[in-house]
This record gives C-alpha cells, sequence and structure tokens, in this order.
C-alpha cells in the first residue's frame, strides 16, 4: 500500500492550481471592496468570511453530488455558466451605475456576502465544473477523495486570507479609490459576465 492510497499528492496539486486558476483570489479582491468598502471593518470581515462559507458549501455539495443533481435537473454546464452571466451582469450594471453602493442596511452586506461574492463569483460555473470533473478523476479511490477535499479546503483559506485582509488596500485608496475601484470591478464583472455567456452559447451549439 502506497501513499496515493491515502492521499494523491499529484491531483492535489493539479486541482488546487486549478482552482485557485478560476477562482482568482487576487481579482476577487476588488469586487469585495467596490461592494463592502464603505462599510466597518467588522462587517468587512464577516462578509468575508460568510462568502468562503458559502462557496465552500456550493463546492462541497457539487464535489459530492453534483452530477446527480444536474442530471436530476437535467441542468447542463451551459445553463449554470448562461445563468451565473446573467446574474453577473445585473451586479456589474449595478457598480457601473453607482447603484450597488448607496444601501447603508446591514442586511445588504449579508446578501452581498451571499450573491455575487460566495456564489457565483467564487463558486461559478468554471469552479464547479472542475470539481465535478476531478471527482471523475478520483473513480473512487479514497486517496484521490481526500486530496481533492483537501484541495478545496486550501483554495477557500487563500480566498479568505485574501478577502480578510483586504482592508489594507483601503487605507490606501481611500473613498476616491474606492470609487474608482467599483467602476473598474464592474467593467471587469460584466467582461466576465459576458464571457460566462460566451461561453454558455458555444456549450448548447456544441452539444448534440
Amino acid at each position: 500500500m502506497n501513499l496515493a492510497d491515502f492521499f494523491d499528492a499529484k491531483l492535489f496539486m493539479a486541482a488546487t492550481i486549478t482552482l485557485i486558476v478560476i477562482m482568482d483570489p487576487p481579482g476577487t479582491v476588488p469586487v469585495f471592496l467596490s461592494l463592502t468598502g464603505r462599510k466597518s471593518p467588522a462587517v468587512r470581515a464577516k462578509a468575508a468570511r460568510q462568502a468562503v462559507l458559502v462557496s465552500l458549501v456550493v463546492i462541497s455539495l457539487f464535489a459530492v453530488a453534483g452530477q446527480a443533481i444536474l442530471s436530476y435537473l437535467g441542468i447542463g454546464i451551459p445553463a449554470l455558466q448562461g445563468a451565473g452571466g446573467l446574474l453577473l451582469l445585473l451586479i456589474a450594471l449595478d457598480l457601473l451605475t453607482g447603484k450597488g453602493s448607496t444601501d447603508p442596511e446591514v442586511a445588504e452586506d449579508v446578501n452581498v456576502a451571499l450573491v455575487p461574492l460566495g456564489t457565483p463569483l467564487l463558486a461559478g460555473p468554471g469552479a464547479i465544473a472542475a470539481t465535478i470533473v476531478y471527482v471523475r478523476q478520483a473513480d473512487g479511490h479514497a486517496g484521490a477523495y481526500i486530496a481533492l477535499g483537501a484541495s478545496i479546503v486550501m483554495v477557500h483559506f487563500v480566498l479568505y486570507i485574501c478577502l480578510r485582509f483586504s482592508g489594507v488596500v483601503i487605507r490606501v485608496i481611500k473613498e476616491s479609490g474606492i470609487t474608482l475601484l467599483a467602476k473598474i470591478a464592474g467593467l471587469l464583472l460584466a467582461a466576465i459576465a459576458v464571457q460566462l455567456v460566451a461561453n454558455s452559447v458555444r456549450g448548447f451549439i456544441a452539444t448534440p
């Protein structure tokens, strides 16, 4: 019995790198700050914690039962991409028009942590699809499943660190920087949304 029977290091590295590239922890910081930058540090920390927990739960759920859920509902990855793209586009329009940063209610911060931060920005179609693919690669091997689980936890730990300590950026860029960041984040989100919709269309066309 070798080490791979207990922990598949190769799959761990591959899954960790793939998910970090897809979920892009540093790239989520501008969007996070554009939505929570004007809030208190305590609220910001709570939003970071909730967003990462929501993403972890969603990714874990799809790792355990993703293929079964999609098959039962008759939903494909292209449909997830299209839905995620449309949702991100709505958030992007709010950021670009300035409507997303005017409500001071704490309840809004909780909602922001759930949508769009937790999902579909962090736990988006790309991360879900990659997780399902790696579950298939595990092919019933306990060591591979343990490695994949450790990879998912590791990636979310990196995400939390990036979001939790994003307040350092606020002290540097100040109020005017947050406003500019919101516009840039809105533009980037719009681009991501359009790309998701385009991928969705290509996926539907390619599906026999």
